[in-house]
């Protein structure tokens, strides 16, 4: 029996569904998301980096007198910090009086392949922090460092104690590498199969290319597959292809690393674990993690694949301060702060924290 022909209107009404679909996937793969757009102003730079100050959202006398410097880490844009309005980790501290300043490291070209950590906590950190002091007004400040920009926050606050860090936190942390079944990155980098000097000779910096397909080959499936499916059949909900645009152009957005601090980060953290046995040095001064006496928030993503809680909540035993909070947050690497529950289930927590410790120097 012939099948009765398709309702012209009807068919009218897929076929318009399908072109707006269409349009909405191109627009998002072949565009850019206006992220970081919270209004801000360059205050310092040295080199490549940059040190920003956002445009407080309340009156001075409503402000915490103590400042938040931000730090990320050094192969992804700082952006994620501000990712969209309504989803901004800046936005959202700015609008409760904070006074934020965010340290952006910028993109390293062939002439910095030498930068090690060493430059950065060393040289590009005290001078950005001298001059956020010199715009606050304030000789204290919060320290706020996120995967590998934790690692450079708990040097600082480890060979300079007494140059006014009040509040250390630490978001996903990489800092123990002591359990080799705690993190594949790991088993990948190990001296018999992986020869980080050769690499580092050949390229001088490591492409932004490389260290995200390391990252993404950790759940493939996940992030070759998965999220471009969640855009498939979300393309009819503004709010999700809003969302995914965003952390898009985010990822997509990538950055080298310096070459040598790629191969300390390999062969004197992942392999040598020296910060957490106490062996490493930055230009032969020792970081001695029992100095550090700061107000500490370890931040822990409990399904962080990339920097499993092994790899973090070590580190508490290690610090000198007497005021020491591990925080065990649902969430993975990125989405426990820039997820979709951030905002109900990190920020005000952080906020939390932070608020008290925040009104005057209390140590």
């Amino acid at each position: 029996m012939a099948q009765a022909p398709a309702n012209p209107d009807q068919l009218q009404q897929e076929l318009t569904h399908i072109s707006a679909n269409y349009r909405t996937l191109q627009h998002v793969m072949q565009t850019k998301y206006p992220v970081a757009q919270t209004p801000k102003e360059v205050v310092w730079s040295l080199n490549k980096a940059k040190l920003f100050r956002y445009v407080p959202a309340v009156p001075a006398e409503q402000r915490h007198p103590v400042p938040l410097l931000l730090v990320f880490a050094l192969m992804n844009r700082p952006t994620i910090l501000d990712l969209r309005p309504g989803n901004s980790f800046v936005e959202h501290m700015v609008k409760r009086g904070y006074d934020v300043y965010l340290l952006d490291w910028g993109r390293p070209g062939p002439e910095d392949r030498d930068l090690k950590f060493d430059d950065y906590v060393l040289d590009y950190m005290p001078r950005a922090i001298r001059k956020l002091k010199a715009v606050s007004g304030s000789d204290r400040f919060s320290l706020l460092g996120w995967c590998i920009g934790a690692i450079l926050s708990t040097m600082y606050a480890a060979v300079r104690p007494d140059d006014g860090i009040e509040n250390l936190l630490l978001l996903t942390a990489p800092v123990d590498f002591s359990d080799p079944k705690c993190g594949t990155f790991i088993n990948w980098i190990s001296e018999k199969t992986f020869d980080v000097d050769r690499l580092v000779q050949s390229l001088g910096n490591i492409p932004g290319e490389m260290l995200d397909y390391g990252a993404k080959a950790l759940k493939p499936v996940e992030n070759y597959v998965g999220s471009y499916l969640r855009l498939w059949d979300n393309l009819d909900n503004p709010k999700v292809v809003e969302s995914w645009h965003a952390m898009n152009t985010w990822v997509t957005d990538l950055v080298p690393m310096s070459g040598a601090a790629y191969r300390q980060l390999i062969v004197e953290m992942f392999r040598e674990n020296r910060l957490m046995n106490g062996t490493m040095t930055l230009r032969g001064e020792r970081v001695d993690l029992s100095r550090v006496r700061a107000h500490v928030l370890n931040v822990v993503a409990t399904e962080d694949h990339i920097v499993p809680p092994g790899q973090t909540e070590g580190i508490m035993e290690k610090f000198g301060s007497e005021d020491k909070t591990l925080l065990r947050i649902p969430g993975g690497h990125i989405g426990v702060m820039a997820g979709s529950q951030a905002l109900k289930r990190t920020w005000p927590k952080i906020e939390d924290w932070l608020d008290p410790r925040s009104t005057a120097a209390t140590r």
